[in-house]
């Protein structure tokens, strides 16, 4: 949520902030900002309120606005309506200090107040006004340098920050702070840079420093210099970002969404391949050894949002191949509840982004309690990767779309690999059995490929339901997992009502909502299942419900229930999710198109979700 870019080099600043902010639209935001500064001279700050389209027509794409050291922001509203004065950047009123801030000021009307009464005022009601003039009040009250003022802030705030900071008395430098709020730094020879995530500075470099929790750094034309909170200057390993700039483009598709759709095949090719070797699953890099694999008495999951849905659909597949009491939590419910972990209990924390603070916080409370930790993450040095005892990386490449799609289909091919390394390892499955499992997993990315070819069929029935009002996904067991991923896919992206609901329960009061042309998607991919399913189906039908079917080839006769079906490739069931999703994603994706919505960036959402 939020963005924040900054450059100081030997260029003009201001397009390349306006490039590296479009990078980051799809974080979410209401407003935009600029403030650039040429050498000596005064800081120039230019905002406006909605898309960032409006921001560049004010700047001329940037050109209106000299100089080469600038930092620039979206902000997502969270103290103060969307507006032009409550956009950032935020200045103080003699222009010493300027700044940009994700996050959220806990204690900013308690400092907000201080402030007052030392005859500062305020122009904005955001927390970032009062986080950047409590820097500029430690900056004058003790005559001291940068890093010693934010410092003192960074002790005197409460809450999550990545602040970004420019000073009148330090020309062409940009000073950061960070406290659980996600910052990258990258260099190269035309000068440094900041962001909140990779794609804003891919174009540029590709190499990068990670900025740790509660850790300060200066930037120059010519490099970065770290700090802790004590002022002490500290070392920092450059690391090389893998993904390409190209990845992070359209590549000639309308979306992003619609890309990434098409790029899960090879998500789930990449992800297989990085820990299968010669046939074999082999958990080394994830630092999971076979003592800790047998340790294991039971499984804790927390996610959020589609991750939540990974580990709903996994919950049935550790739970049948290794026999581990597995149960499944929302990351921000997960610490309310005072949870009860034993010593031999794993905690897998699924996000894309790795910074998803619920689940951040879910995270730090076991490792408090000296519970184990996985992260299942796509983002290589993010917090919650770099703060778990164990990682597994998914190699989805970077997702640009709000609405998830291949990592959400990395992360479950992530489980079914832990799923059946560990049932190996426990001595639940043969070599032999697991062998074959690996192997019918190696064909996913083809048959993810072959349920690709069906979408202009999905893009037929979606554009005769565009105007529905009310959307129900039912399933079982893994399908009913299925139908919470694709009930989201629906009313994320196309504003449209939708639920998911477990098939069996419909009958115990659901089915009173059912009325004539309601449409009701059912995912049919369990074998042992399929017969209830399809019979509650058919209970929706006699109340007027237009039905939609996913089902594996072979499956001829459930045409003779509902109404429209989509033939996913035979797998094994276990591994169904992986291909059901697909024609979900379509559908939803398809509805949104048909609706001439904003499919990448719908409203009210962000695809980094870095504030409880």
């Amino acid at each position: 949520m939020c963005g924040i870019v900054g450059y100081t080099g030997s260029r003009q600043a201001a397009p390349i902030l306006l490039d590296g902010l479009s990078k980051l639209e799809y974080r979410g935001y209401d407003s935009a900002g600029l403030a650039v500064r040429e050498g000596e001279h005064a800081v120039e700050v230019v905002k406006a309120k909605g898309r960032l389209r409006v921001l560049a027509e004010k700047t001329n794409d940037g050109l209106a606005l000299k100089g080469d050291c600038g930092i620039g922001h979206t902000r997502w509203a969270t103290h103060g309506e969307p507006s032009e004065t409550n956009a950032h950047p935020h200045i103080t009123d003699d222009d010493n200090i300027v700044g940009v801030h994700n996050g959220i000021i806990e204690n900013f009307q308690e400092l907000r107040d201080k402030l007052v009464r030392k005859g500062y005022r305020f122009y904005s009601q955001t927390d970032t006004e009062v986080a950047v003039k409590t820097v500029d009040y430690y900056y004058k009250k003790y005559n001291i340098g940068p890093i010693d003022a934010i410092a003192k802030t960074m002790v005197r705030v409460r809450g999550s920050y990545a602040l970004a900071l420019m000073f009148k008395d330090c020309p062409e430098e940009i000073w950061v702070a960070r406290k659980d709020s996600p910052m990258i730094i990258g260099v190269s020879d035309e000068g440094t840079f900041v962001a909140s995530d990779v794609p804003a500075i891919l174009k540029y470099t590709r190499k990068v420093y990670y900025i740790g929790n509660l850790e300060m750094a200066r930037l120059t034309k010519d490099g970065v210099t770290f700090y802790n909170l004590d002022g002490e200057e500290i070392q920092k390993e450059l690391k090389e970002v893998e993904w390409d700039a190209e990845a992070a483009e359209k590549g000639g598709f309308e979306h992003f969404m619609i890309k990434e759709i098409h790029e899960q095949p090879k998500a789930v090719q990449d992800t297989i391949n990085s820990v299968v070797k010669d046939g074999r699953i082999d958990l080394t890099e994830v630092g999971l050894t076979d003592e800790i694999l047998m340790s294991v008495r039971d499984i804790v999951i927390v996610a959020c949002g589609s991750a939540y849905h990974v580990g709903m659909a996994a919950q049935y597949i550790f739970e049948d191949m290794t026999r581990i009491p597995v149960r499944v939590e929302l990351a921000s419910e997960f610490r309310y509840r005072k949870p009860i972990m034993n010593p031999d209990t794993l905690l897998i924390v699924i996000s894309q982004s790795g910074e998803t603070a619920d689940s951040l916080a879910a995270l730090r409370e076991a490792k408090e309690k000296g519970i184990r930790t996985l992260a299942i993450v796509n983002v290589m040095g993010s917090s919650i990767a770099r703060e778990a005892d164990n990682v597994f990386y998914t190699l989805a490449g970077p997702e640009i779309a709000v609405a998830t799609t291949k990592a959400y289909s990395a992360q479950l091919i992530a489980c079914y690999l832990l799923c059946i390394g560990m049932a190996e390892k426990r001595g639940l499955l043969s070599a032999e059995d697991s062998l074959a499992l690996v192997e019918e997993m190696k064909t996913l990315p083809g048959k993810m490929k072959r349920v690709l070819e069906d979408k202009e069929r999905i893009q037929w029935f979606a554009s005769k339901f565009a105007n529905t009002r009310d959307v129900f996904f039912i399933g079982r067991g893994v399908d009913y997992a299925i139908s919470m991923e694709g009930s989201l896919k629906m009313k994320e992206i196309s504003y449209i009502h939708s639920e998911a609901y477990a098939a069996g329960e419909l009958k115990h009061g659901t089915i009173s909502l059912i009325e004539d042309g309601i449409l009701v998607v059912g995912s049919l991919t369990q074998n042992d299942l399929y017969e209830k399913t399809v019979s509650n189906m058919v209970e929706c039908k006699s109340r007027g419900g237009y039905l939609m079917g996913i089902t594996s080839y072979g499956n001829y006769n459930v045409e003779d229930t509902v109404d429209f079906t989509v033939y996913i490739p035979r797998t094994d069931p276990h591994f169904a999710a992986s291909l059901a999703v697909i024609p979900l994603q379509l559908m939803g994706y398809y509805v949104s198109v048909a609706r001439g919505l904003d499919v990448d960036k719908p409203r009210n959402l962000a695809k980094s979700v870095t504030v409880e």
